[in-house]
């Protein structure tokens, strides 16, 4: 464990050396492809990384802020798009736009600046239930295979959640700014198309809007329409997001890829497109009620996490090194720990 902080601390002085680069040198020079070369070697170097952790957690958490937001962001930066441009005159404030999960919110006059107390119950509420799902997993050779699996399911929601919350945590004391939530409750989610766009990874679907979702759309629009050219780029979306999860399982497994989570996106894809043509065409009094298609939604998730998402994961043993991570890390604090 202490070679492995070490490795994760020279990962971080290392991106943010190579961010400091493209605050001091790349911003100087105008958008587009001169932009793009000068960024290039740092693209590469954001995908290198992570190898050099073995760590499920630190690793997860390096490959998802560097390999892909930080590259994705330093992309629009190279054609002077958001969030990245114009370039914030704080360097740290710049580094921390590129490197954490973070996308600042807008203020408006009335917005009320105090935090709403129920998002510090509900977060307080999900930190017990992970400790008791790591709790339940001592358990779990006693349970049935398809309970642990909806575990899996909620785990991974409560842990992603919560871990992007704490990274941004660092950005909101250093600058004061509050910042947008990155999930939206996706378990009271209306439809699939509410799920992925309003609700799930917030912080994903607002990068892979403006580089994927708008340019794909553009194209579309001169071909199909304007009423049909949302679809190919919803399919685009997912495509690109199960390529980059395919990414981040290399991380984690170090195996070649199986494609299965790729394939996981790449049906939820259509499925939207589907609903968003679905809905199109069908008046809205006679589509389902919103309580009905959000918990078909939620099934549709769940059931497909099982049978794509989850089981590269589940081959190479990634459940089994969290929970192992998790036991060493207790025994850590009880050490610590005077009493």
């Amino acid at each position: 464990m202490e070679n492995e902080l070490h490795n994760l601390i020279k990962v971080w002085i290392l991106a943010i050396i190579s961010l400091c680069y493209c605050y001091y040198i790349s911003s100087k020079l105008p958008k587009g492809i001169f932009k793009l070369f000068s960024l290039t070697p740092i693209f590469i170097f954001f995908l290198y990384l992570p190898l050099t952790i073995s760590t499920f957690h630190l690793v997860g958490i390096s490959a998802f802020f560097l390999s892909w937001l930080a590259n994705f962001k330093l992309l629009l930066f190279c054609f002077d798009q958001p969030p990245l441009s114009p370039p914030p005159s704080n360097l740290f404030h710049f580094i921390s736009l590129a490197s954490l999960p973070i996308k600042p919110k807008q203020k408006t006059p009335s917005q009320n600046k105090s935090k709403p107390p129920q998002r510090s119950i509900l977060f307080a509420i999900k930190v017990l239930l992970l400790a008791l799902l790591y709790h339940c997993y001592s358990y779990k050779q006693n349970l049935h295979k398809n309970v642990v699996l909806a575990m899996y399911c909620v785990h991974t929601y409560i842990e992603l959640e919560l871990t992007l919350a704490l990274a941004a945590i660092p950005a909101r004391a250093m600058f004061g700014f509050e910042i947008e939530p990155q999930f939206n409750e996706p378990y009271l989610t209306t439809s699939l198309q509410d799920f992925w766009g309003r609700r799930w990874n917030l912080m994903v679907t607002s990068i892979l809007r403006p580089t994927v979702y708008y340019p794909i759309r553009l194209i579309s629009t001169r071909l199909l329409g304007s009423r049909w050219a949302s679809l190919p780029a919803i399919i685009s979306v997912f495509v690109v997001s199960g390529l980059m999860h395919e990414l981040i399982y290399y991380y984690l497994t170090r195996v070649a890829p199986t494609w299965e989570v790729t394939w996981f996106f790449i049906l939820h894809g259509v499925a939207v497109a589907a609903e968003v043509m679905v809905k199109k065409v069908v008046p809205e009094k006679v589509r389902l009620n919103p309580v009905v298609s959000g918990a078909l939604a939620l099934g549709f998730v769940a059931m497909t996490a099982v049978w794509l998402f989850f089981p590269q994961l589940l081959r190479n043993g990634v459940d089994e090194k969290t929970i192992g991570e998790y036991c060493k890390l207790m025994n850590l604090l009880k050490g610590l720990l005077p009493f």
